[in-house]
């Protein structure tokens, strides 16, 4: 029976999702909870991998299970053998052509910010951070000039494996919360780094160190070298992917109610 679990990860102390052979991953811990559990190797398919010190609120994946438990023993009995900053959420049986990453309609990431003058102590490696303020009509005028089908090879990284850069990105969300900012984005898919390398180019222009149409001038270049550099992965949640209604799939964990609203 294939099932779709879905996963919820604190990634600051793992190299990514990506299963490696000499570095702690999301993929590798589950991967190896979800054998102890089923007494047998069990592999995982996913959703959308994350790069390090990023985190996962929904991560969907999908397994063939080997052995018959009910649906809600896959999700404690994993848990047992999972480290306290990874934990299933959810499961649901799926059809056979069901796969976490092909079926997907789209894919939902939310990054939050704090703006202050001091930097994070408490939400160190939950939060991204700035010291200088933040002019939201400017960063949302940017963020205008981005939404729809583009080539976004100004964002992606050098070691980006995809086989095109071109993407649909659907919307993109910048609200105030406090001392935070959110930063929503909606897409179809995304690149390696391309929100990471987004937000730098957001924040840039927030702050004034560059003029509002100057994003267009980076999305229209295609090249990696006009945009700002890389911003820091630990404010940015993955918070999972979406997929027909039909399916039934849940499309939120807990863990997504603590982020500022």
């Amino acid at each position: 029976m294939r099932l779709a679990l879905g996963i919820a990860y604190r990634g600051q102390g793992y190299s990514g999702w990506q299963r490696q052979p000499l570095e702690p991953t999301v993929q590798g811990r589950l991967e190896s909870a979800l054998s102890q559990f089923a007494a047998t190797a069990v592999e995982t398919a996913c959703a959308g991998r994350t790069d390090t010190g990023v985190h996962g609120l929904n991560q969907v994946v999908h397994i063939d299970a080997p052995v018959d438990r009910e649906l809600n023993s896959w999700v404690r009995g994993t848990n047992r053998y999972l480290p306290d900053d990874i934990a299933v959420q959810w499961c649901r049986a799926v059809s056979p052509d069901f796969h976490a990453r092909y079926s997907a309609l789209g894919r939902r990431y939310t990054y939050v910010l704090l703006e202050s003058g001091v930097r994070p102590s408490v939400e160190a490696g939950s939060v991204g951070w700035v010291f200088t303020p933040l002019d939201g009509d400017r960063m949302r005028a940017a963020a205008a000039v981005l939404i729809g089908e583009h080539d976004f090879s100004a964002f992606r990284s050098a070691e980006c494996q995809a086989n095109s850069p071109v993407r649909i990105l659907r919307a993109i969300d910048i609200r105030r919360c406090g001392a935070y900012w959110r930063f929503d984005f909606d897409g179809n898919a995304f690149l390696h780094h391309m929100i990471r390398n987004i937000m730098g180019c957001l924040l840039a222009v927030g702050s004034g160190r560059r003029p509002v149409g100057w994003m267009a001038e980076v999305l229209a270049s295609r090249q990696r070298i006009h945009a700002a550099p890389t911003f820091s992965p630990a404010g940015l949640y993955f918070r999972g992917p979406y997929y027909d209604p039909a399916l039934a799939l849940p499309d939120r964990t807990p863990a997504m109610d603590w982020l500022p609203d």
